[in-house]
């Protein structure tokens, strides 16, 4: 009697080897493989290979030498700028700043974000986070031009506190070392308040609305949600960023002072990046400077991974 069809067996395909797996996953990908290659490119044209140039920091270089013909000069470099006697000023200067900007202006965008939340009318909402972030979008050069001509003797600011009998006779601003600080971190909160808060507005529309839901049954009011629910489903978000803040306390925002700083001020806004430029730019001592931003660096890097390892511990949450 023939066997019927169904009683032949069937040999099994042979699986695949994990090679073939991931080149099907990455064939079946290729359009994002593709774009994700031109950003690794990119890093690598533009932050891998000039690497190469930290070793200036261990040499005497000039313009004239090439890097590899310069020779050698170990930790003297390092050891200058220890010794230097503008270090207490420009280490006071930069973390006097960075710190303040840090304490007051990490929060004020999460604030000014879940207030936004709040607002029912979705025309008015656009309206204010279109005027909030538009200052991001001008560069320090203008807004820089409008700060020094609304804090000038003859600005709006002289003549609105004038009027207001606040001030007796006007005040130069950007001439007075005590009010560097307090203009550097106010104008750089106004510029970047709206933009800032543009990544937690997106981490809270993913919120479920059940939640909100759940809260208003149990009788919870607007702040009530804000603290027991927003808070709580954006803390991931919150704790990244607050990460990258500190690895970033040593950054003073360069664009920003270069443009208010002048020769009056200069006790105030004397901070490490403008130290970098003057020193190295403008008196030609590159070793020098590439070894101060080098310091700079490491420093940078051991604020990231000690503040990562923190956020690790008391929240769960952390870049790696």
């Amino acid at each position: 009697m023939n066997a019927s069809l169904n009683d032949i067996p069937v040999k099994p395909a042979a699986p695949k080897s994990k090679s073939a797996k991931l080149m099907t996953k990455w064939y079946n990908q290729r359009y994002l493989q593709v774009m994700v290659l031109l950003g690794v490119a990119w890093m690598i044209i533009f932050n891998y290979i000039p690497m190469y140039g930290i070793i200036i920091a261990f040499k005497d270089y000039n313009l004239i030498t090439s890097i590899s013909d310069a020779p050698w000069a170990g930790l003297e470099h390092f050891k200058a700028f220890l010794d230097d006697d503008e270090l207490t000023s420009v280490i006071r200067n930069t973390l006097g700043i960075s710190l303040i900007k840090l304490i007051i202006g990490f929060p004020l965008p999460i604030i000014f974000a879940l207030f936004l939340n709040e607002l029912r009318s979705l025309r008015f909402k656009k309206a204010v986070q279109t005027i909030s972030y538009l200052p991001h979008f001008l560069s320090w050069v203008i807004l820089g031009g409008i700060l020094a001509t609304w804090l000038s003797d003859i600005g709006i600011i002289n003549k609105l506190l004038l009027s207001m009998n606040f001030i007796d006779e006007p005040i130069s601003y950007l001439a007075e070392p005590s009010y560097f600080w307090s203009i550097v971190i106010s104008s750089d909160i106004w510029k970047e308040l709206g933009w800032s808060a543009i990544i937690y507005i997106a981490a809270m529309a993913g919120v479920s609305p059940e939640l909100y839901e759940a809260a208003t049954i149990d009788g919870a009011g607007r702040f009530q949600k804000m603290f027991y629910v927003t808070l709580p489903c954006i803390k991931g978000t919150i704790v990244i960023l607050f990460i990258l803040a500190v690895s970033g306390v040593l950054n003073s925002n360069f664009d920003q002072i270069l443009v208010l700083k002048n020769q009056l001020n200069d006790s105030a806004s004397n901070v490490i990046d403008i130290y970098v430029y003057k020193v190295g730019i403008s008196q030609g001592r590159f070793s020098y400077s590439t070894a101060v931003g080098l310091i700079k660096s490491i420093i940078a890097l051991f604020l990231l991974l000690i503040a990562n390892s923190v956020s690790k511990r008391l929240s769960q949450t952390s870049l790696f």
